[in-house]
C-alpha cells in the first residue's frame, strides 16, 4: 500500500472519521482485520470458509464467492461507516489499549505511563471541558484578530506550519494548514535529512470535493459552507453566514491551485528543490522571510516543494485577498481543527458535517475518541506497553522467517525475469538486499519526556502534543538518516511500505487472524500475511518505487527497453482496474491506484511461490486443496461492507481500489484458474496473453 508514512498528528476531522481510515485501505498501506481468533490451523480454514457465497462461481466474481454470504447479513452499526474484518480487528486493539491506558492511570505521577492516563482522562472529561467553554481557544482567536497586515499574516501562517503531512504513505495530502512540512532523506542524498513542502490548506479532503461537478460533491459543499457558518455563530463571531462565503470562496481558490491526486504521486514532479531566497521570486505573495522565521526553519537553505503550482498559487491568493477574509479563514480553521476539544455543541456540528462524508448515523463512544487522540499524542509509549502483553517472541520469530522466505522468492523472480536486462536486475536485487524490516515494534522507543501533559487540559495537551512532534520533526535537520524509525505504532491496524528509507513496518496489532496466526497453515498465513508482506515488498517496485534506488535516492536505474516493457504492462493492469465500476456514475481510477494494484499483483505473485517453497522445505507437497486455502485466505482479509458515501470517498481520493477490487487480483494468476477451475466465458476469465506479470 503507499501510502505511505502514518506518521501524521491526528487532525480534528480525523478524529471523527477513524472509523473511516481505518476500514479503507490506506497509501503506501495495508488494512485489514479479523473477526475471530483461531486456535488452530483446522479452525482457521473453517474460519475462511464461512461467510462464503458458493451460488456465485468463483470465476464470475471471487470476492463474492469468498464474502458475498457474510456480505449480505453484515449491519453497519449507526457510529461506523463500514464494517469487516479491518474494522473487527481495530475494534479489538482499541479495547486492549483502553485497558491499558486505565492501569496507566495508576502509574506514578512522574512516570512516562502516567504521561498516557492523564492525556486520556483529559479528553475524556467532557464536563471540564464544557466548563472551560472558549477560553482555550480564545488566545489562538485573539492572535488571529490581531494580524495587522500581510506580513504579521505570514508570522501567524509560519507560526502555525505542522509536520503533519507524508506524500508517500498517506492516504491523502490533507492538512488544514496553508502548507504542510515532511522532513525525511533527500531525493538525492540518502545521508541527510530534508524538508519537503506539501500543498494544503482545505478543509474537505480533497480538491475534488471542490471542483467535481458532481451533484453529491455540490451537496457537499453547500453542506460545508453551512457547517463553517454553524462553527461561526457558536463563537459569536459576527455575520456568520457571509464570513462563512468569504471562506469557503478563498478555499475554492486554494483548491483550483492544488494538483491532482495522480499528480502527487508523481515524484519526478514533485522533484523541485528552491533555496529559500528563491521562495521569493517563484512564490511571490507571501512574506517568506517572516513565514520561514516563525516556522523555525530560517536555517534551512533550501525545501523541496512537491506541489509547486500550488505555492505559487495559495502565495498570490496571500496577496490578492483581503486581510479580513484570511482573518475569517484563520478563525474556521483554529475553530474546526479544535472541535473536538470544545464544549460539545462545537463537536455536535462537527459530526453532523463529517456525516455527510462519512455516512456514520451516531458518533463512535466518547472513549474511542479519547483512545485515538493519546495513541495520536503518546503513540509509543502506549506501544510499549502493548506489545509487552499481546506480542509474543514466538510470533515475531514466525513472521522474520516468513519474510526472509518471501524475500527469497523475489529474488527469485526478479532473477528469472526474462525481459529485464542484467544491469536492471542487478539494481533491482540491490533493493532487495538492502530492506530493513521492522515486526511488531521498533528497535528504539521515542522519548516523550519534553511532553508536558496536563490530565485537565484537553486543549492544551493537543496543542502541545503537535508543538512536540513539529519540534521533533525539525530536531531531525544535521542529523544522519536513520532507516530503522518507524511511522506507525505497534497498536496500529495496518502495514506501511517507506520506499525512500527501504524499510517495511508491520506493527503487531496487525499481527492478528486473519492476517497472521501461529498455528495455521502455510496455505493460509502466506495467502493472507505473505501475501502483504510481498505487497509490501513489492512497492519498492511499484510505478513509484521503481524510480527509487537500494539508497532511497530518486534515480532511474532502468534500462530505456525495461522500463517501456514495464511501462507497458502497467498500463495494462491500470485499464484492468479502470473497468469496474461501484457506482454507474464513478469507476475505479486505474491511474490512480496503480501502485498498490501492482504490489496486489506482485505481492501475491510472490507469496504463492513463497508458499510453496516453504511448504518443500518441510518435505510437504502444495496440493489443489491447499492453493485454494491460500487464495481464499487472501480474499477473505478484504472483507468489508462500506457505506455509498465512504466508497465514493475512497475511489475519488484514495490510492487504493476497493476491497472487492484488489480481491479480483487473482484474475492474473495462472495458478488460481488452476485451483478453482475458471473456464472462458466466466466473467473474470482472462485468456492466457492477457493476464498481467510484472515482476
Amino acid at each position: 500500500m503507499k501510502n505511505t508514512k502514518t506518521n501524521l498528528r491526528l487532525k480534528p476531522i480525523a478524529l471523527f472519521c477513524m472509523q473511516l481510515m481505518l476500514a479503507l485501505p490506506a497509501t503506501t498501506l495495508v488494512a485489514h482485520a479479523n473477526e475471530t481468533t483461531p486456535a488452530s490451523a483446522p479452525v482457521a480454514v473453517s474460519a475462511l470458509q464461512s461467510g462464503m457465497d458458493k451460488t456465485v462461481a468463483p470465476g464470475d466474481d471471487f470476492y463474492r464467492y469468498v464474502n458475498g454470504g457474510w456480505e449480505k447479513t453484515a449491519v453497519i452499526p449507526n457510529d461506523k461507516s463500514a464494517v469487516g474484518v479491518t474494522s473487527t480487528l481495530k475494534d479489538e486493539s482499541d479495547a486492549i489499549v483502553l485497558k491499558l491506558i486505565e492501569q496507566a492511570a495508576q502509574a506514578p505521577a512522574d512516570s512516562p505511563a502516567r504521561k498516557v492516563g492523564d492525556y486520556y482522562a483529559a479528553y475524556l472529561n467532557t464536563d471540564a471541558i464544557n466548563q472551560r467553554g472558549l477560553q482555550a481557544i480564545a488566545p489562538q482567536l485573539h492572535s488571529i484578530a490581531s494580524i495587522s497586515n500581510k506580513s504579521a499574516l505570514a508570522t501567524y501562517l509560519g507560526k502555525h506550519l505542522r509536520a503533519d503531512v507524508d506524500p508517500l504513505n498517506a492516504t491523502s495530502f490533507f492538512t488544514e494548514n496553508l502548507f504542510g512540512l515532511w522532513v525525511a532523506q533527500g531525493f538525492h542524498d540518502h545521508t541527510k535529512y530534508t524538508g519537503y513542502l506539501l500543498q494544503g490548506g482545505l478543509g474537505l479532503p480533497d480538491r475534488e470535493y471542490y471542483l467535481s461537478a458532481s451533484p453529491k460533491m455540490a451537496n457537499i459543499r453547500t453542506e460545508y459552507q453551512a457547517h463553517i457558518a454553524a462553527l461561526f455563530k457558536l463563537a459569536n463571531i459576527a455575520e456568520p453566514e457571509q464570513a462563512a462565503k468569504r471562506v469557503f470562496d478563498l478555499e475554492m481558490r486554494i483548491a483550483q491551485g492544488h494538483a491532482k491526486r495522480s499528480d502527487s504521486s508523481d515524484m519526478d514532479k514533485a522533484d523541485n528543490s528552491w533555496s529559500r531566497a528563491a521562495f521569493a521570486k517563484q512564490a511571490p505573495g507571501l512574506d517568506w522571510n517572516a513565514y520561514f522565521s516563525a516556522a523555525g526553519l530560517a536555517a534551512q537553505p533550501s525545501f523541496i516543494v512537491w506541489h509547486p503550482t500550488a505555492f505559487k498559487s495559495s502565495a498570490a491568493l496571500v496577496a490578492s485577498t483581503p486581510l479580513e477574509t484570511w482573518k475569517d479563514y484563520l478563525r474556521f480553521h483554529a475553530l474546526n481543527q479544535h472541535t473536538s476539544v470544545l464544549p460539545q455543541a462545537f463537536f455536535d456540528q462537527k459530526f453532523k458535517f463529517s456525516s455527510s462524508l462519512t455516512g456514520a448515523k451516531a458518533p463512535l463512544p466518547r472513549w474511542k475518541y479519547a483512545v485515538n487522540a493519546t495513541n495520536s499524542a503518546l503513540g509509543e509509549e502506549v506501544g510499549k506497553l502493548y506489545v509487552a502483553q499481546n506480542f509474543s517472541p514466538e510470533a515475531k520469530a514466525k513472521i522474520n522467517t516468513m519474510v526472509s522466505v518471501l524475500l527469497t522468492a523475489f529474488k527469485e523472480r526478479v532473477s528469472n525475469i526474462s525481459w529485464m536486462s542484467a544491469s536492471t536486475k542487478q539494481e533491482a536485487l540491490a533493493k532487495i538486499n538492502s530492506f530493513y524490516v521492522g515486526v511488531g515494534y521498533p528497535d528504539k522507543w521515542r522519548d516523550y519526556s519534553a511532553l508536558t501533559v496536563d490530565a485537565k487540559d484537553a486543549f492544551g495537551n493537543g496543542e502541545r502534543a503537535q508543538e512536540f512532534a513539529y519540534k521533533n520533526a525539525l530536531a531531525k535537520f544535521g542529523k544522519p538518516v536513520d532507516v530503522t524509525e518507524w511511522c506507525m505504532t505497534p497498536q496500529t491496524v495496518n502495514a506501511v511500505n517507506m520506499p525512500m528509507q527501504n524499510a517495511i513496518n508491520f506493527p503487531a496489532a496487525y499481527l492478528q487472524f486473519p492476517n497472521f496466526d501461529i498455528n495455521a497453515s502455510d496455505a493460509v498465513n502466506y495467502g493472507a500475511i505473505g501475501s502483504t508482506i510481498g505487497h509490501e515488498i513489492s512497492h519498492s517496485f511499484d510505478h513509484t518505487g521503481a524510480m527509487i534506488d537500494a539508497k532511497g535516492e530518486l534515480r532511474n536505474w532502468w534500462t530505456k527497453d525495461d522500463l517501456s516493457h514495464f511501462q507497458t504492462s502497467a498500463k495494462a493492469l491500470a485499464d484492468q482496474f479502470s473497468s469496474y465500476k461501484p457506482f454507474p456514475d464513478l469507476a475505479v481510477n486505474g491511474e490512480q491506484t496503480l501502485d498498490e494494484n501492482i504490489a496486489d499483483l506482485t505481492g501475491l505473485m510472490a507469496a504463492f511461490d513463497a508458499y510453496h517453497a516453504a511448504m518443500k522445505q518441510k518435505g510437504q507437497t502444495a496440493t489443489k486443496e491447499t492453493d485454494q486455502e491460500f487464495f481464499l485466505a487472501n480474499a477473505y482479509k478484504y472483507r468489508g461492507k462500506m457505506r455509498d458515501e465512504v466508497l465514493r470517498s475512497a475511489i475519488i481520493g484514495d490510492g487504493h481500489a476497493p476491497g472487492h477490487y484488489r480481491a479480483l487480483t487473482v484474475r492474473n494468476l495462472d495458478a488460481w484458474y488452476d485451483g478453482f477451475n475458471i473456464q472462458p466465458g466466466q466473467q473474470l476469465y482472462l485468456a492466457p496473453n492477457e493476464r498481467v506479470k510484472i515482476w
